[in-house]
């Protein structure tokens, strides 16, 4: 039987600001490269598809790593791996910043998506195993805070450095990040492991990654192909999961415990992060081009004005933690996706002419809801999941957070390029000029006489993705009021007995 050596109390909050300092190279990672993507264009004579694959190659790896990253956390360690993750990401973030061609790029930012793949769950999966119950709700809040974070700021450091130094600088801001965190959970992160777990289910992490693989390309081809190219792939991508789901089923070593999907806690818990991704990242798509074509922002003052989105989450954040002890994960989570989807609702509303002012309204409405929600759901899905699974279960949730961020910039993408390409009439343009104002607003109010009507249908196109956001938020709040438990279980307290018995957390200084 193992012994667990629990951290002192100031000892765990200094864990979770390595936890919360590896979260958040990713947060940054997952914006910064959007705003130096024209000058990667030229430096490195990438074409669109070129482009596309530079920001997809990390989010491909990244989506379809997780499930098996999670169990190797599980079984070998999950301080190794989550080492392992950041020495990976920062090696690639430096291989990142000296590529001299794009296949080199490409390669360095799959790599990352490695890293960030055993980055994710792996942080968020010691966070039951170092706090206590009663502390894991306040943990969680501040962890979903640092992952949201990195998404404003990306773009902020993203622009003040392309103003000011080489492109490879928006990689090179990773690497003291990662040094500072490895350097940090090297001597304060205790090592801990399931001792039971069970053998690696290959066929199973095969099939995974074949089936997500396939299925998150088809989204990532949806905007730029179209649907006829990407449904070949999305289907093809669920047949394979189908068959991963029947291998779940009958073998006896499988990737992940089918038994989690019976516990409402984590299926709707995790239905409610998915859907609160779906929005964060469809309005991350759209809202800093209405920022840059509408209201003439540059780069570093697109990011500076999202921040509003941040301070309401955090605020969120800080009210639902307090609450949910006391109203339980069915009253938060609803009431946080409500006001998260008011807050597109509100954004829906924009009209031509309207200033910044109105845009941070709704955006603080939005980040407040989305801090109730958020941390609340994934209480809930922590304490679900057994502790010595805590890793495997954590890969699923950011999965299909992942992959549900993944169809947000799919679907709603689809839905802004009808609208607006509806909306703007290029009949008397010539046949070159009119292809390029349709393909992006940015380039249709550079052509005399065309901006005033490009930024209204690019207006209209950001309603209606707003607007299809708000309407799936408000079904994820009655979802959630319906089927959510009444409380959090308390599957900490029933199992404290197992956990003492099942794990071997070491202390920091003997890891």
């Amino acid at each position: 039987m193992a012994t667990i050596t629990s951290p002192s109390p100031r000892s765990r909050w200094w864990i979770l600001a390595v936890l919360a300092l590896s979260v958040l190279v990713i947060g940054l990672d997952g914006t910064v490269l959007n705003v130096a993507l024209p000058t990667l264009s030229a430096d490195l004579d990438a074409g669109t598809d070129e482009l596309q694959w530079i920001l997809d190659s990390y989010i491909v790896v990244f989506a379809v790593a997780l499930l098996p990253a999670g169990l190797l956390g599980d079984r070998y360690g999950r301080k190794r791996w989550l080492l392992t993750g950041l020495l990976l990401f920062g090696a690639a973030s430096l291989a990142a910043a000296y590529a001299d061609g794009v296949g080199q790029l490409v390669a360095a930012r799959a790599v990352m998506g490695l890293g960030a793949a055993l980055i994710m769950p792996l942080t968020m999966s010691v966070l039951p195993v170092v706090f206590e119950r009663s502390e894991q709700a306040r943990a969680i809040a501040l962890w979903t805070v640092a992952v949201a974070l990195g998404l404003p700021l990306g773009p902020v450091l993203g622009g003040y450095l392309l103003d000011h130094f080489h492109w490879g600088a928006i990689f090179l801001i990773n690497v003291p990040i990662v040094l500072v965190a490895v350097i940090a959970a090297v001597v304060l992160l205790p090592e801990s492991r399931d001792p039971s777990a069970q053998r690696v289910d290959v066929i199973g992490a095969l099939l995974s990654v074949a089936g997500l693989g396939a299925f998150v390309y088809g989204v990532i081809l949806a905007p730029a192909d179209g649907w006829g190219t990407a449904l070949p792939w999305i289907l093809g991508g669920l047949a394979v999961l189908v068959a991963f789901v029947a291998w779940l089923a009958r073998t006896a070593y499988p990737l992940l415990d089918l038994k989690l999907f019976a516990d409402r806690n984590f299926v709707w818990g995790s239905l409610a992060s998915t859907v609160s991704s779906f929005a964060m990242m469809g309005v991350l798509f759209v809202v800093p081009q209405y920022f840059a074509a509408a209201l003439g922002y540059d780069a570093l003052g697109v990011g500076v004005r999202l921040l509003p989105m941040i301070a309401g989450l955090i605020a969120g954040a800080r009210l639902g933690t307090r609450s949910a002890a006391r109203f339980g994960a069915r009253v938060i989570v609803p009431a946080g996706l409500a006001v998260a989807a008011l807050g597109l609702a509100l954004g829906a509303g924009t009209a031509t002419g309207d200033s910044y002012g109105w845009a941070a309204l709704w955006l603080t409405v939005l980040g407040a809801g989305l801090g109730l929600s958020m941390p609340t759901a994934m209480d809930a899905i922590l304490a679900s999941l057994p502790e010595g699974k805590s890793g495997v279960g954590s890969g699923a949730v950011q999965a299909m957070r992942q992959v549900g961020g993944a169809l947000g910039v799919a679907a709603l993408g689809s839905v802004l390029s009808a609208v607006y390409t509806a909306r703007l009439d290029t009949s008397e343009l010539p046949g070159q000029v009119a292809s390029a104002a349709q393909d992006s607003v940015l380039a249709a109010i550079r052509v005399p006489g065309l901006a005033a009507d490009a930024v209204g249908a690019f207006i209209s196109g950001m309603s209606a993705v707003l607007a299809v956001s708000a309407a799936l938020v408000l079904a994820g709040a009655v979802l959630s009021a319906v089927f959510l438990p009444s409380r959090v279980a308390d599957a900490a307290d029933s199992d404290a007995e197992s956990a003492h018995a099942g794990h071997d957390v070491s202390p920091a200084r003997s890891a």
